[in-house]
């Protein structure tokens, strides 16, 4: 496929597409595809003008890697090697656009070549749902927004002012049009973001073996191994093995289901404990979506406790509107200065501005690669007080590197780190990922040669291996809570260990064999947003790590924070995190291990690291794409903005909504001038609520 270069420069490139047209479904394949190229940030495909837009990763674009991507595109490659979801927001904005697009030039239309008794007779019909649900009201007992619309319109009519109910009616009418859009789209931009990214699977092949392959290669029938921690990526039924999932996101189940021979798992839940073999019953794709999208429109996630004021205070207003009207015609028996005071009320820009405030926040949170869970966190977020951070993966880099192997017991070094990458590459953790990184780069081959694999949270793995126990993990595992003993030829190398380094210990046969030295540098921004953190409004910064008091030491004397703990156990770190919310403090949770999920549950929002394991980001109300911490910074910066667009909402709304209601009280203003005004700045409201919060 050929491309014309329009315009370069050093983060950015605009193509424009060498064909007739494009669908849909291509512009999708054409996106999709290019994301996947190394330093590519953002790709925006317009399948209208053909256009394409090409943004690299932190301000910088690698220019060849996009030629070479560009080059090697067809469409049919494209539908072999991508996986696309079955819903986009591309149909649906094309859907919208168009429908607002008609509604405005129909409106205009008829006015143009319309006669006027029969604009008149069109606005009669338009009228009557409004009326008829004003009536249905008014028999339940109900004084809500409906009710007010309806007599608005009503009165209207029967004071044969035409235009200014074809202008209520219009505007009623685009406000629908821009609340379902908005809600629609963000509904989808949610469940994507919560959709799966699982790129590979352990198939288990016919003899017996595990073998790493593309989830896209997984068929109906197809045998999956998946371990604790690890997001199950296909549905199924559970052929060997007993583990406990955690499916809240699917079923808003807060405790784990226990899941045995027989038992139905599903795309997106996490496997908490245990091992088990799945045998695939369909394919990745829309299903997992279709449940998200339920699960969202059936819950009130996606409302935050402003939201929910709004509403209510909206239809709180209601009864003080008509009563208004009301008492104006009793004291100047003027139909037309009442019906001024009616055509105004609050609730259509409480109820309309509030929501896209907070999903344009959502969305622009996700364009910085920050997917939030529901408005409800951006709230928490503002409010937040005590911010904890885990260490590994978080305060550290996400890429720890293996330093050094020590052998002991007469152990050889490369086949220790053999071993320990057998047993480490079943769980995504950092400091897993560190261990099996090392393995492949020194070209060691770690295949299967052990058995069944249990995972201790928070401590480490144990398995065996030619009828010997094998452990890997923390000091505490291995010597206090297994006993390990070193043998007496090893004490002194074992007593000059280095202490700069996070250690893993393996032990075979209850004897240590080998100490791999981990080097976990600190993130360079680290200090810099601790220090950013406290200045946006955190009153105290806490670290919580499982590693040594010495190296929590030195770690929080680097960064800044103002309290931390060493050694901690998962159960310490969701103590602490009560013990601070019993202090009367928000609290917000910072976590990406296995170990963290109990801590990230307890907090009052949480916040999880993308690269870290499946539950940490299953469980969190947040997920940042750990590039870089400046996102929380950012996140923070976002929330503030959010709730002060929020505040000035409010303020805007009653202060002029008010005026208004002043105003055709004392005539000033007639009933079309007051509708007029009144739609028109709910309208541009509305549109100011989607506007960036973030100026940089």
């Amino acid at each position: 496929m050929k491309f014309q270069v329009m315009h370069v420069s050093r983060g950015m490139m605009r193509l424009k597409a060498a064909v007739r047209r494009m669908s849909l479904r291509e512009a999708d394949l054409l996106e999709a595809s290019l994301k996947k190229v190394d330093g590519v940030g953002r790709v925006v495909v317009h399948e209208r003008t053909l256009g394409v837009m090409i943004y690299g990763e932190n301000g910088v674009l690698n220019m060849d890697a996009v030629r070479r991507a560009l080059a090697a595109f067809s469409y049919a490659k494209a539908e072999r090697e991508t996986e696309l979801i079955s819903h986009n927001s591309r149909a649906l904005n094309r859907e919208y656009k168009e429908k607002i697009l008609f509604h405005v030039i129909y409106r205009y239309a008829r006015r143009l070549f319309l006669p006027l008794p029969l604009r008149r007779v069109y606005t009669l019909l338009r009228a009557v749902p409004y009326a008829f649900r004003a009536l249905r009201c008014l028999l339940k007992g109900e004084i809500t927004v409906d009710l007010l619309d309806g007599i608005a319109i009503s009165v209207s009519l029967l004071t044969r002012d035409f235009s200014t109910a074809e202008s209520v009616l219009f505007l009623l009418k685009l406000g629908d049009y821009l609340d379902c859009w908005t809600y629609k789209k963000s509904v989808e931009d949610l469940a994507k973001s919560m959709a799966l990214h699982v790129e590979k699977v352990w198939l288990r092949t016919a003899d017996g073996g595990d073998v790493l392959v593309p989830v896209s290669k997984i068929a109906v029938g197809d045998r999956v191994v998946v371990s604790s921690g690890s997001m199950i990526p296909l549905d199924g039924v559970v052929e060997e093995g007993d583990v406990t999932v955690n499916q809240s996101s699917l079923t808003g189940e807060s405790a784990p289901a226990a899941k045995r021979v027989g038992g139905a798992v599903f795309a997106g839940s996490v496997v908490e404990e245990g091992r088990c073999v799945i045998r695939v019953t369909e394919r990745y794709g829309e299903n997992k979506y279709d449940r998200i999208v339920r699960m969202i429109e059936d819950s009130e996630k996606l409302k935050s406790d402003a939201e929910n004021r709004a509403g209510h205070l909206a239809d709180r207003l209601v009864p003080w509107s008509l009563g208004g009207s009301a008492l104006t015609y009793l004291l100047t028996r003027d139909v037309t200065k009442a019906v001024s005071v009616l055509m105004v009320d609050f609730s259509c820009a409480l109820k309309l501005s509030m929501p896209l405030s907070v999903l344009s926040a959502m969305g622009e949170a996700g364009r910085h690669r920050i997917t939030v869970k529901g408005g409800k966190y951006l709230e928490k977020i503002a409010q937040g007080k005590t911010i904890i951070f885990d260490k590994t993966g978080t305060l550290t880099r996400a890429c720890p590197t293996v330093a050094e192997v020590i052998p002991f017991n007469g152990q050889d070094e490369r086949e220790m780190l053999r071993v320990a990458a057998c047993l480490e590459e079943h769980f995504p953790h950092s400091m897993a990922n560190a261990v099996v990184r090392a393995a492949k780069e020194r070209g060691i081959d770690h295949e299967e040669m052990h058995s069944e694999v249990d995972y201790i949270v928070a401590h480490g793995i144990a398995s065996d291996i030619n009828g010997e126990k094998v452990i890997i993990g923390s000091y505490h595992f291995v010597f206090e809570d297994e006993g390990v003993s070193v043998a007496d030829t090893d004490r002194e190398r074992f007593a000059a260990l280095p202490d700069h380094f996070s250690l893993l210990y393996l032990a075979i046969g209850g004897v240590l064999s080998a100490v791999i030295c981990v080097a976990d540098p600190l993130r360079p921004e680290a200090k810099a947003v601790i220090a950013a953190l406290k200045t946006a409004g955190f009153e105290k910064t806490v670290m919580l790590t499982g590693d040594s008091a010495h190296t929590a030491k030195v770690i929080a004397g680097e960064v800044g924070v103002d309290d931390f703990r060493g050694e901690v156990l998962p159960e310490d770190k969701a103590a602490y995190i009560r013990s601070e919310q019993a202090a009367g403090r928000t609290v917000v949770m910072i976590g990406d291990g296995i170990n963290d999920a109990p801590a990230l549950s307890y907090a009052d929002v949480s916040v999880a690291v993308g690269t870290g394991a499946a539950i940490a980001r299953e469980v969190a109300d947040i997920t940042i794409s750990a590039e870089d911490l400046y996102e929380l910074v950012l996140l923070k910066e976002l929330a503030d903005g959010l709730m002060r667009r929020i505040r000035g909402n409010y303020r805007f709304v009653m202060t002029f909504n008010g005026a208004l209601i002043f105003f055709g009280a004392l005539g000033i203003l007639p009933p079309a001038l007051s509708a007029l005004l009144h739609n028109s700045s709910t309208l541009l409201l509305s549109l100011g609520s989607m506007t960036k919060l973030l100026k940089r």
